[in-house]
């Protein structure tokens, strides 16, 4: 197995110049694009209490997102390489970021709560045990200082629904 280093790049433009730039705190406004070359640009602001766009997607959102998405993708590869067909999975991730006072803060905890179901019973085991796999592989939850909880709920496909 080759092990390498991957590198990432995207562009970032403050959009939010109301034609004074940064003269004052309620000035301007928190919109940025974060744009990714051959991918559709993501519209970005500040969360809401920090005078935010909440129809944008904020920092804390794309955090939250980067888990979750890197959890499935870490849990999709454990399974197939455990012999589990997953048939349907989806995840209500939460996370909680706690203020400091001085005007920063950070995550405590992420907790991601996957619906994973799976083609036949026998399967259930090697379902529940992914998780702990797809943990250890997921480059992001890897990558964070805070701890990331699973509760996942593992169901199994009707049968008669999903026989090819």
């Amino acid at each position: 197995m080759t092990l390498g280093t991957h590198h990432y790049a995207l562009r970032t433009t403050w959009t939010g110049n109301r034609g004074t730039g940064t003269s004052g705190y309620r000035d301007y406004d928190r919109a940025s694009t974060v744009s990714v070359e051959g991918k559709p640009d993501l519209l970005a602001s500040s969360d809401k209490p920090f005078r935010g766009d909440p129809t944008r997607w904020n920092p804390e959102d794309m955090l939250l997102a980067a888990l979750s998405e890197c959890h499935l993708l870490s849990y999709l590869h454990a399974c197939v390489t455990a012999g589990v067909v997953v048939v349907d999975y989806r995840d209500e991730a939460t996370g909680t970021m706690q203020e400091d006072g001085r005007g920063g803060g950070a995550f405590t905890e992420v907790t991601l709560h996957p619906v994973v179901t799976i083609a036949e019973e026998s399967m259930r085991a090697a379902a529940e045990a992914a998780h702990a796999q797809a943990n250890a592989w997921c480059f992001i939850a890897n990558s964070v200082s805070f701890p990331v909880h699973h509760e996942a709920t593992i169901l199994v496909a009707d049968p008669v629904v999903h026989r090819a």
